[in-house]
């Protein structure tokens, strides 16, 4: 459930470019996986990789959330209305998802 109006702009706008970029390294990461269970490489070695690797997805996902507080869910309890309702739900059930990961 997604709410995507034609009003202000995401609040993860202004640091877009730094999220590219993270998203950029955890890419080449998973390659970096992907590459040692090709080559065999030790087990734990592997999983301290999968584990800097989730590290990193959580980082990125947490700074999603909170411009996501910061803006959407804070723009529309200031509009009050069934549209912050909304947003706060959609806010509460990514937490959810994020702690069920």
């Amino acid at each position: 459930m997604s709410i995507d109006g034609d009003h202000a702009p995401h609040g993860y706008i202004t640091d877009k470019d730094r999220y590219l970029n993270r998203l950029r390294r955890i890419e080449g990461q998973a390659r970096g996986i992907s590459r040692m269970v090709d080559e065999e490489k030790y087990c734990i070695d592997i999983l301290t990789q999968i584990s800097a690797l989730k590290s990193a997805l959580e980082a990125v996902a947490v700074g999603l959330l909170d411009d996501h507080l910061k803006h959407c869910v804070l723009d529309a309890a200031r509009a009050g209305g069934d549209d912050a309702d909304l947003k706060i739900k959609e806010a509460s059930d990514a937490i959810a998802r994020l702690v069920r990961s």
